[in-house]
């Protein structure tokens, strides 16, 4: 046990000699101890007993310790026990006190989880893990034990403690010996040793009279007797394995020469014919004049290990998977089948080579990093790890610590891991490929769908160019070039360029401006639009493009960006190609097939989109046209700014019911109305051209107020069996002598059903906006925002002619703003009317504050209150009074009247 087992408690180890007390020790094991205390060649006899236990049980530490009920002093170790040799510790941090204590075999496989020894000095230490012990009985009473144990956890078998309890057999008789005789010599004690060991035989070679004697167990061992052992070295040699015998001749030669330790195993021959594997051990003994004169040992039977390690050998040799060991000085002393198939593409032999010189690449890598730290935390590791040429494999690899170094298994994993790379190309295909389309279904503007295309090209670009044809354009390009006929490159425009290097950004939107006209008439990407099929350049693509660049601007640019290789890829709509997507790499990095089969997918998502932008803004212009077809502009008196606007819905077919009109009575006064037809389709734009006509009709001729013509128009429905309803403000601004001279202006209204308006007064009244010059911007909380709800508001038309309808009237001073408008505006999925009224004051109020003119104030209303993709469609009316004292200002445009107010 070593001396931080037996010390680490605190008690300092006892003088070498000191007198031992307690009832279990005998006075003549006492006496022997210290007899063998005082000869260095005793205490060898146990050092090298313990190094036997450690061999035979293939552990890194054994001890040989006498016990009492409260010391223990070690007689005999190896490793971490032999600095302890001779001294005396408390017998209660020992681990044998356990089994001196039990009386009996102990085998605990892991210490620290034992809590019968856990708490122990040594266990804490980390120095025992597992522990194996014997005790040794002398006359019936236990005195002590012999141990192994290690620093990491094991499994004991029965035959480990068959063999330890073999080897207390010379232990105890090195014990009586000492007890009954200090003046043994090595003869007699190496003979009693052998009679007594189980097992372990004896030899005695006499190196001046070349006389072997061996004792009746070795005898037994080698299958002979002493009629039929001849004594002599060339007996033993005659019983050697043949194979074997080079190897044991060696060991012996070296040990003379060298008055040092003998150690082999080998096989031999019985002579029945049978093999038997034999563990030998000794020492050659120095003469008088400084030679080897002796050469002493023991020898014992170990082929039921080597059957062991045999079938062991059998099963390593026919798995699957690649097995191999490493011994303490990283060198290979084993590689069965699989592993030196897997490892043979080296060209070399392999067993006996030191493994980091075998293979170069694993220095510093993760093949190093992991089998040092399983060696010198003596806990197994599990890693994956790629070796380059020759072997050019991906490998699964487990190692686990041994006491002779290092056992490792693995797979070649190559075929999973291309598989594995595969998916992960083929997920992270799949990603970019959504992404693309995210990014370019949630917009229908022709334009942003290609700087949306540019941009996430980048995820195979160094740079990318989009080109968009005209649909307009004559491209007899795509059939074959007229010569000398350049007009169609007209149809063609490079609207979009990405670069991943933002410095590189301007130079690659200078080239965007230079590049088509200055193409030649086979240019690539006049060739992918003819052949409608992608172009790949792999490599030299700038010197390719070069060649197809007139001399110039474009192609010095060109030189700049200096391309490697380069798709152009048409981007087809569903009956014609309406761009092409151009892609450059820089240098290092060509492009794959798998690169290409994306890129044509992206080109091919990317077209798609261009393609719905396309019909999108047909379908919008069709519908807006026809909307607006219906709504005409607004008068302007000079006193009085009129501004309309009309914002389609997203689904561009709905041609929809709102509508805005704005006319003169003859009386000179202004009437603005906005309305709302119940429905999106064109019966609903139908019933919108219909009405809108009554009711400026109606208006116009009989010059009567607002709720007047209102009534008039829903009796005017029902008699025409117009079967819709309507949501409509009239408003009519009039100004009688006393307005004039108050500088105000009386604005009558009747709402059906309708939002109600909105009025901003202007906190320098009656300045407006347009008048104020360069004042600074207010605050907002300084203008007067007022939404006219409850005042003249009734019954939707279409409902009941029969119902009563009345006016409201409110003075407008001058520099006042007058806002109607359609539901679509302030009212959405998720937010009502009142909210989004009072959202809309908040706006206006702003964007009076900030002195904003009524065009500029209508279009910010617009960008603010409206989704990307609106529901509904809004029509908007907006009028600002300005003063009279002064001219019309030029942002409010010329004044316009009927030439009958002229």
């Amino acid at each position: 046990m070593s001396h931080d087992e037996s010390s680490a408690a605190g008690d300092a180890p006892d003088e070498v000699g000191r007198t031992w007390t307690g009832p279990a020790v005998g006075s003549g094991v006492l006496s022997a101890a210290e007899r063998l205390l005082s000869s260095p060649v005793r205490v060898s006899v146990l050092n090298d007993l313990s190094a036997l236990a450690a061999d035979l049980l293939g552990t890194t530490s054994a001890q040989v310790a006498v016990l009492d009920p409260t010391t223990q002093r070690v007689l005999g170790g190896v490793g971490a026990s032999a600095p302890t040799v001779g001294l005396v510790s408390a017998a209660v941090d020992s681990l044998c006190s356990l089994t001196t204590g039990l009386a009996a075999p102990v085998a605990i496989e892991d210490c620290a989880a034992d809590p019968r020894v856990s708490s122990l000095p040594p266990v804490v230490a980390g120095l025992a893990r597992a522990y194996l012990g014997v005790p040794l009985v002398l006359d019936e009473t236990v005195v002590g034990a012999i141990c192994v144990f290690d620093p990491a956890p094991r499994a004991w078998t029965e035959a480990d403690v068959t063999m330890l309890q073999r080897l207390a057999g010379p232990a105890l008789s090195e014990l009586q010996l000492a007890a009954t005789s200090a003046e043994h010599d090595d003869e007699r004690l190496l003979w009693r040793l052998a009679v007594d060991a189980a097992g372990v035989g004896a030899f005695d070679w006499d190196l001046t009279s070349d006389e072997l004697r061996w004792d009746d167990r070795l005898l037994e061992v080698f299958g002979l007797d002493d009629s039929t052992f001849g004594g002599t070295i060339e007996a033993f040699n005659a019983a050697v394995h043949p194979d074997d015998l080079l190897r044991v001749s060696q060991a012996l030669t070296h040990a003379m020469e060298t008055c040092g330790e003998y150690e082999a195993e080998y096989r031999i021959l019985l002579p029945d014919g049978t093999t038997r594997w034999v563990f030998a051990r000794g020492h050659a003994v120095r003469g008088p004049a400084g030679a080897a004169v002796r050469l002493v040992g023991a020898a014992y039977d170990t082929t039921a290990v080597q059957d062991g390690e045999t079938r062991v050998s059998r099963v390593l040799e026919s798995m699957s998977t690649a097995f191999f060991q490493l011994d303490t000085e990283w060198r290979f002393t084993y590689l069965n089948t699989e592993a030196q198939r897997l490892l043979g593409g080296i060209g070399s032999d392999i067993v006996g080579h030191v493994v980091w010189e075998l293979f170069p690449e694993s220095v510093g890598s993760d093949f190093e990093t992991y089998y040092r730290r399983a060696a010198r935390t003596g806990q197994p590791v599990e890693f994956e790890a790629y070796y380059p040429p020759p072997l050019d494999r991906w490998y699964e690899v487990r190692a686990w610590p041994a006491p002779d170094g290092l056992w490792v298994y693995f797979l070649d994993i190559t075929a999973r891991r291309h598989a594995q790379a595969v998916a992960d190309r083929a997920g992270e295909r799949t990603r970019l490929l959504s992404a693309i389309t995210e990014a370019l279904i949630d917009t229908l503007d022709t334009e942003e769908v290609a700087a949306r295309l540019a941009l996430a090209a980048g995820a195979w670009a160094d740079w990318s160019l989009v080109t968009l044809v005209d649909p307009d354009a004559d491209l007899s390009v795509q059939t074959e070039p007229r010569p000398g006929d350049r007009t169609w490159r007209r149809g063609l425009h490079d609207v979009a360029g990405q670069h991943s290097d933002p410095a590189l950004q301007p130079v690659v939107d200078q080239y965007r401006q230079l590049r088509i006209p200055a193409l030649i008439d086979d240019a690539f990407l006049f060739r992918a639009l003819r052949e409608r099929h992608p172009i790949v350049v792999r490599e030299h693509a700038t010197d390719a493009i070069a060649n197809v660049l007139e001399p110039g601007p474009a192609r010095d640019v060109l030189l700049q960006l200096a391309p490697a290789s380069m798709i152009v890829l048409p981007l087809q709509g569903r009956d014609r190609t309406l761009g092409l997507l151009t892609i450059f790499r820089d240098a290092g990095h060509p492009f794959s097939d798998d690169d290409v089969d994306d890129l044509i997918d992206a080109a091919a998502r990317g077209g798609l989109a261009l393609d719905n932008a396309r019909l999108y803004a047909g379908q919008r212009e069709l519908a807006e046209g026809l909307q607006r077809s219906l709504l005409t502009a607004p008068p302007e008196l000079d006193h009085l700014h009129v501004v309309v606007r009309y914002e389609p819905a997203a689904e561009a077919a709905q041609v929809g019911g709102d509508w805005y009109d704005a006319f003169l009575q003859q009386d000179g006064a202004t009437n603005v109305v906005i309305g709302d037809v119940m429905g999106h389709d064109t019966a609903a734009a139908a019933a919108m051209g219909q009405i809108r006509g009554l009711l400026r009709g109606i208006a116009v001729t009989t010059g009567e107020s607002p709720a007047q013509v209102l009534t008039r128009v829903d009796h005017a429905m029902s008699l025409l069996r117009i079967d819709t309803t309507v949501t409509a403000v009239a408003a009519r601004l009039e100004q009688t002598p006393d307005d004039e001279a108050a500088g105000t202006t009386t604005m009558r209204w009747s709402s059906a059903g309708h939002p109600p308006p909105l009025v901003a007064i202007h906190p320098e009244s009656p300045l407006t906006p347009e008048t104020t010059g360069a004042s600074l911007p207010l605050d907002p909380a300084d203008v007067q925002v007022d939404a006219l709800w409850e005042q003249a508001h009734h019954m939707l038309l279409g409902i009941d002619p029969s119902a009563r309808r009345t006016d409201a009237a409110v003075s407008l001073p001058r520099g006042s703003t007058v806002l109607l408008y359609t539901d679509g505006l302030v009212e959405r999925r998720g937010q009502d009317v009142v909210d989004g009224v009072e959202l809309l004051r908040g706006v206006v109020a702003e964007l009076v504050a900030q002195q904003v003119g009524l065009d500029d104030l209508c279009d910010e209303v617009l960008r603010r209150m409206l989704p990307e993709f609106p529901e509904d469609d809004v029509a908007l009316v907006a009028i600002r009074l300005h003063p009279e004292d002064r001219p019309r200002p030029p942002e409010a445009g010329p004044t316009v009247l009927p030439d009958a107010l002229d």
